[in-house]
This record gives C-alpha cells, structure tokens and sequence, in this order.
C-alpha cells in the first residue's frame, strides 16, 4: 500500500523559507520519479516541481523557478522541497506524488499534504 507522509508545513512570513520532507513506503522509492504539487485556497491542484528517480533532473513550474529546490534521498525514501522567498501566493497545501511532471504525476497519490501559510 502506497504512504506518502508529507511535514514540515507552518505560518511564516512574506520573504521566508521552508523545507517539506516527504516520507515513502509501500513502494519501491528509487524507480519512481516524484513531484510536490500544491493546492492554493479555493483553486485546483498545481504541480510544483518534480525530480527523476536518480536524481539526474529536475523540473519546475515558472512559478517557483528559482526560488525551490525539490531533492531525493533514496537511502531515506524521502523527497524535499526547500522553499525560500516565499510570498502569500505560495500558501497552500503541499503534497508529494509519484510521477515527474504536470502530465505524469499520480493525483492518486494526493492525501494528506502539508500547510504553507505565508503572511504578508
């Protein structure tokens, strides 16, 4: 059975940062490639970024290009988005999935997630 545990979601202020661990299990974590996307307030689902499964590439929405990073541990079966110059767009709820990119991520991975507010 497929667990995506996601963490590290808080309040911080406009300018901040952030680090989202993802932990998995019930897969085998090193051929999946993964994604963080997020749900905004009242808006759908909006892939973030995405990660292969060696870690050879990564991709990223324009909207956060530049300021996340999304990294892998596979040792640890746990991806990371680290987040800095965070602005009020940015909360929501974050959420990691299997799958690289807006077209291929798994929206049957999204449980769970993990808060961002960001406040002026």
């Amino acid at each position: 059975q497929v667990q995506l545990v996601e963490s590290g979601g808080a309040v911080v202020q406009s300018g901040g940062s952030l680090r989202l661990s993802c932990v998995a299990s019930g897969f085998y974590f090193p051929i999946y490639d993964m994604s963080w996307i997020r749900r905004a307030p009242g808006k759908g689902l909006e892939w973030v970024a995405g990660v292969r499964g060696d870690s050879s590439s990564t991709m990223y929405a324009d909207s956060v290009k530049g300021r996340f990073t999304i990294s892998r541990d596979n040792a640890e079966k746990t991806v990371y988005l680290q987040m800095k110059s965070l602005n009020v767009e940015d909360t929501a709820i974050y959420y990691c999935t299997r799958g690289r990119s807006a077209s291929t991520y798994y929206d049957s991975d999204v449980d769970g997630g993990t808060q961002v507010t960001v406040l002026s």
